[in-house]
């Protein structure tokens, strides 16, 4: 697996600007692979973030995970994304996503209306709007009417990938894009439910094989049973959320402090040996500091996820 890390934060959203550039360079000279920001609707833009770290960074692949579709229409999300692509120097991956009822309906006022219908005919706008060169973007689709021009300079096609969990998503996410981002799938829901579905697709539409992104919290630590009830209680908002309900129940761990990788070094070093057998061929990392003190901690498992992105 290639072994990329957040260089967002995750759960409260409060990573400055200074802080997401220095946290990007930290992450290249620590040779990650990649850099990725999550889109948290209350705090920093994830594309202008990539912005940003593309002008403190040279090597490091700097990705959005993920985007919400709804708020956006697609020929915004394509010239901001062209934009961002332009500034990082053609490193971008666009990661995007619909998002849950719970942030469309309740945050924006938007109808969360038939997500895999309207992700499908926003990924077709947004590769249309890839050519460039001045050449007229027509779409007219049931969802999304375009006419338009996009020509940014130094921008250049970049890889989508999309959030897909359920049947409908994973297949245009085979169909259409790169491939796909999960959070709090464990290994069997991996390896059973989510590649052969998106894999399937991806051959059946004569595409390369996707990319199967596996977002997890990390954490080592020696105490890995009072570090899970710590966990149990950071992640408590997700049981709520119908989705992660769905990709929970596909899977053996049956909770999010489950799916976590939470343990001493051998012990998620095993589990993540798993997800690469289950077909996971990227980690985005979230480093947690569980342990008693959490400072320590956190040290410990950074230092672990350097030195498993250092190996060949």
């Amino acid at each position: 697996m290639r072994i990329g890390v957040f260089i967002g934060e995750v759960s409260g959203g409060r990573t400055s600007i200074a802080d997401l550039v220095e946290r990007a360079r930290w992450a290249e000279d620590n040779g990650f692979a990649a850099g990725w920001l999550p889109h948290m609707p209350w705090s920093l833009d994830a594309l202008t973030g990539v912005a940003l770290a593309g002008q403190a960074t040279a090597r490091i692949e700097l990705g959005t995970a993920v985007v919400p579709t709804y708020p956006r229409h697609p020929m915004a999300m394509a010239q901001q994304a062209m934009t961002a692509q332009a500034a990082a120097g053609g490193r971008l991956t666009l990661g995007i996503g619909p998002s849950h009822p719970g942030v469309i309906e309740g945050m924006y006022g938007l109808k969360y209306d038939r997500p895999a219908a309207h992700v499908r005919e926003y990924v077709e706008v947004l590769r249309a709007a890839q050519r460039g060169g001045m050449e007229r973007i027509s779409h007219h689709g049931e969802l999304y009417t375009t006419e338009a021009l996009l020509d940014v300079p130094g921008g250049s096609p970049y890889p989508i990938l999309v959030a897909a969990l359920a049947p409908l998503m994973l297949k245009l996410a085979g169909e259409l894009a790169d491939g796909t981002i999960t959070y709090w799938a464990d290994e069997r829901a991996v390896g059973d439910h989510i590649v052969p579905r998106i894999t399937a697709a991806a051959e059946a539409a004569g595409r390369p094989a996707p990319r199967v992104v596996v977002g997890l919290p990390v954490a080592i630590v020696d105490d890995a049973d009072a570090a899970r009830e710590k966990a149990a209680r950071m992640f408590a908002m997700y049981d709520s959320i119908p989705a992660y309900q769905r990709v929970l129940t596909l899977g053996d761990a049956g909770a999010p402090a489950n799916v976590a990788l939470i343990g001493d070094e051998e012990t998620v070093a095993a589990r993540l040996k798993a997800y690469a057998d289950a077909g996971g061929t990227d980690l985005i990392a979230a480093p947690l500091g569980l342990g008693t003190d959490r400072a320590e901690s956190l040290a410990r498992t950074e230092e672990f996820l350097i030195a498993l992105a250092g190996k060949p």
